[in-house]
């Protein structure tokens, strides 16, 4: 089922680092204690869940004031007879530039194991990247790749979205976006679709349209596979990613929420 999370993934993952904005261009609307819940489908079944939050105090990396984040994922119900996941990606997030200090991932995907852990040194422009043993649960030796100017990882990507001005961009204008990901710095582009109305369990919510543009792949049917939908308000909250595949459509949706920043915007 890891093809699942990869899904939720895509989401998390839409704005590394902009080039044509690489500096925050509004206030976080971020809140310590923010929780978000999301339910992972495989056509009309529910094969997962998501949940991503903001601890409740700042921590210091650095130097630097930080959000501490985290994202679970894990399989439900009958999708744990394929392949039991559970997975916790992680990162200490700067409250000023929204950039990555520290990352880590534990994850448990049937019979596979990852503990890792990211040091970005933004200096330098390096990150520093330790793996444990599986066996012994000792952090090996540290390995230093380059990375680009104010680098993010997934985790931050995430709250990244949340302080982008769409009002900048017109439909169909292209950001490129790039990151640092395991052991590679890569850039990717996103649409910018204009807005729709999207229908939800929580009600239908307005919200920023993006298409990223996927490379060619044996996991999704085409460049344009894969729509994310951002809410239209003072949050920017991810509320959809749906993707086409060769196995049938599959995505998250937003399901719950506490502790906004701003009221989520629902029309009926």
């Amino acid at each position: 089922m890891r093809w699942v999370l990869i899904v939720f993934g895509v989401v998390v993952s839409l704005a590394f680092v902009s080039d044509q904005e690489s500096s925050p261009s509004r206030n976080a609307p971020i809140s310590t204690g923010e929780k978000l819940d999301y339910r992972m489908y495989l056509g009309v079944f529910t094969v997962g869940k998501g949940t991503t939050t903001v601890d409740k105090k700042y921590h210091i990396k650095n130097d630097k004031p930080c959000y501490k984040v985290d994202a679970y994922m894990e399989t439900l119900g009958m999708a744990t007879w394929i392949s039991k996941v559970n997975d916790n990606w992680g990162a200490y997030v700067d409250t000023s530039d929204i950039v990555t200090h520290e990352s880590y991932r534990r994850l448990a995907e049937g019979k596979y194991r990852l503990h890792e852990v990211v040091v970005y040194d933004h200096d330098k422009d390096q990150a520093m990247v330790v793996v444990a043993d599986k066996k012994t649960g000792k952090f090996g030796n540290p390995k230093t790749y380059p990375t680009p100017d104010k680098v993010r990882d997934i985790v931050a990507g995430f709250m990244y979205l949340r302080i982008i001005d769409f009002s900048k961009y017109k439909l169909k204008d292209t950001i490129t976006v790039s990151g640092f990901f395991e052991d590679k710095s890569y850039s990717f582009k996103i649409i910018y679709s204009g807005k729709e109305v999207v229908e939800t369990e929580l009600g239908k919510i307005p919200c920023h349209k993006l298409v990223p543009i996927m490379p060619d792949n044996q996991l999704f049917r085409g460049e344009n596979s894969v729509t994310a939908w951002l809410s239209d308000d003072g949050n920017q909250i991810p509320v959809k990613v749906d993707a086409k595949m060769f196995i049938g459509h599959a995505g998250t949706e937003l399901v719950g929420f506490r502790g906004l920043h701003n009221q989520l915007k629902v029309v009926r």
